[in-house]
C-alpha cells in the first residue's frame, strides 16, 4: 500500500492533502453552527442601494435590461430614499440617464451645476441628510456616442476627458455628495480628482 506522500509522487491525490487533517464540514452541517463559526457577516449596514434618475416629475419607466428595476424622478427618489433611511440602508448610488437633447460630443452637460445628478444630489442631501450620496463622475450619460471619454476621429483623448471629469467632480461634490465613484478606465482620473 502506498504512503500519501507516494500517492503524490506518483500523481495520485490522497484527501489529506487536499483539505487537509482538518475537516470543517461538521461546522458546516446545520444552521446554528454555521452562523456561530462564519467569519463574514451581511448586514443592511453594507448595503449600497443603486438608483437610476430621469428627469420630470412623478414618472417612473421600467429598465428592459433588468427586470424589477426603474428609474425615477427626483422627487420620487427622495420618497425611496426616505424608505430606505428608514430600512438602515446607509447609502445610494445614483447613476443619471440624461435626456438625449442634451448630451453632445464632448458631454459638455456633466459641468451644469443645475444637471440631472447634481439637482437630484442637493435634494437627496437636503430631504434625507443621514443618507449617504455616492455619485458616478462619468462622461457617458452626457455624451451623444455613449463613450466616457471624449473622442477625437474615433478615438479617445485621455487628458481632455481627464480634466473634464475632475471639472465634474468638483460640482458634485459642491451640490452634496459624500463619495465621488468615477466609472471611467481613463488614466491619471483619480490624482486629478483629488487635486
Amino acid at each position: 500500500m502506498k504512503t500519501s506522500v507516494e500517492k503524490l509522487v506518483a500523481g495520485g491525490r490522497d484527501v489529506d492533502e487536499i483539505t487537509g487533517s482538518r475537516r470543517l464540514r461538521r461546522m458546516r452541517k446545520a444552521d446554528w453552527s454555521r452562523r456561530l463559526v462564519q467569519e463574514n457577516r451581511l448586514t443592511v449596514d453594507d448595503l449600497i442601494w443603486p438608483v437610476f434618475i430621469i428627469d420630470g416629475e412623478n414618472r417612473r419607466e421600467d429598465i428592459p435590461a433588468m427586470p424589477g428595476v426603474q428609474r425615477m424622478t427626483i422627487d420620487l427618489l427622495v420618497r425611496e430614499a426616505e424608505r430606505a433611511a428608514k430600512l438602515g440602508i446607509p447609502a445610494i448610488a445614483t447613476f443619471p440617464n440624461v435626456d438625449l437633447s442634451l448630451r453632445d460630443e464632448t458631454g459638455s452637460a456633466v459641468l451644469d451645476p443645475e444637471n440631472l445628478i447634481n439637482r437630484a444630489t442637493r435634494a437627496l442631501k437636503a430631504e434625507v441628510p443621514e443618507i449617504g450620496v455616492i455619485t458616478d463622475v462619468a462622461l457617458d450619460p452626457f455624451t451623444s456616442h455613449g463613450h466616457d471619454g471624449i473622442l477625437r476621429d474615433g478615438i479617445i483623448v485621455n487628458d481632455e476627458t481627464v480634466e473634464q471629469i475632475a471639472n465634474a467632480a468638483v460640482f458634485q461634490a459642491a451640490a452634496g455628495a459624500d463619495i465621488i465613484a468615477p466609472s471611467d478606465m481613463m488614466d491619471g482620473r483619480i490624482g486629478a480628482i483629488r487635486d
